[in-house]
């Protein structure tokens, strides 16, 4: 009886690892572009839990009331919302816990992506359990700009997992001018100074969560301005960057181009924001473009470099800058 029960499992094991990927194939691929989207999404969701009021809808953890782990009839749609938002990461959960699977075999051929794809499942469990920490401290603001801060950073590695499974692995070696390539990663700099000061303004703004949640006491006014300047200044440094990029024929200029156009856009949300008077659903939008805009930005540092096995496929002329 053991015996066969050994040669089933044998079985059963021979194909689960015969079925895993051996080399990177579309079903990866597809699950890093899965990791991507629903690693934005969920900040969509995050959103409309805050901008709706249902900061609280859920006002326990991990269970949403007191025994009970969803929602009640009594809790009405601000529990739906945040119960919805909590499944969202369960969805990204699994996610993560596929990609981990599929890349089980490449584990040592492919460490890259086996150790991001690791990175965003163990961050998926950091990010519910400050999820939790925010429920179970009223929506403090400090807290929930942390929460969100840590979801942009998700999506910066879901945007290295995508980049890479489309390259073979090995050394990287620049593409670009080395001046390029040191003010492309100023503007990073000033991307992620322009996210900070967004976080710390809505902290600090009307949309709490909740009517009893607290606020950080800043002047919101006056941090819309300080938010604004460095968002300004990214514009201008992209401006620069892409001159540059199309004037040298970099192959990272289609990059810095949907850098631009994510960059304008979310001026335009944030412009008719302000002056609408912080309508939610913009204020959401605004949220969203954000995570994309990290995105693009990590898109365009990634992109500075490439695999030395490819980089004879780059015109001449960009080596000879590289190396200048």
């Amino acid at each position: 009886m053991s015996s066969a029960i050994g040669a089933g499992y044998r079985v059963v094991s021979q194909k689960i690892h015969d079925w895993l990927p051996s080399a990177v194939d579309r079903r990866i691929r597809v699950v890093a572009w899965l990791s991507l989207v629903t690693e934005i999404l969920i900040v969509g969701t995050g959103g409309a839990v805050r901008l709706t009021g249902s900061g609280l809808g859920c006002p326990t953890w991990p269970t949403c009331v007191a025994g009970s782990l969803v929602p009640t009839p009594e809790m009405g749609l601000h529990g739906v919302i945040e119960f919805g938002n909590r499944l969202m990461t369960g969805l990204i959960g699994i996610i993560a816990i596929a990609a981990v699977v599929l890349l089980w075999r490449l584990r040592t051929e492919r460490k890259d992506l086996f150790t991001l794809a690791v990175i965003l499942g163990v961050g998926v469990l950091a990010q519910a359990l400050v999820g939790g920490v925010t429920v179970l401290t009223g929506l403090n603001p400090f807290i929930v700009g942390f929460h969100f801060m840590a979801s942009l950073i998700m999506v910066c590695i879901a945007t290295v997992l995508v980049h890479r499974v489309y390259l073979p692995s090995g050394p990287r070696a620049l593409v670009v001018p080395v001046g390029f390539a040191g003010l492309a990663h100023a503007t990073s700099f000033v991307v992620a100074l322009t996210v900070v000061m967004g976080v710390v303004t809505t902290a600090s703004g009307p949309h709490s969560g909740d009517a009893e949640a607290g606020r950080t006491g800043f002047n919101a006014e006056l941090l819309e301005h300080l938010h604004a300047w460095p968002g300004y200044a990214t514009l201008v440094l992209t401006i620069v960057l892409l001159a540059a990029s199309v004037r040298g024929k970099l192959p990272v200029r289609k990059f810095v181009v949907t850098l631009l156009v994510v960059e304008l856009v979310q001026i335009v949300v944030g412009l008719l924001q302000a002056n609408l008077g912080l309508p939610p659903v913009l204020v959401g939008l605004h949220m969203v473009l954000a995570c994309v805009l990290a995105a693009a930005m990590t898109a365009v540092v990634l992109n500075l470099k490439a695999p030395t096995t490819l980089t004879d496929r780059v015109p001449e002329t960009t080596h000879e800058r590289a190396r200048s």
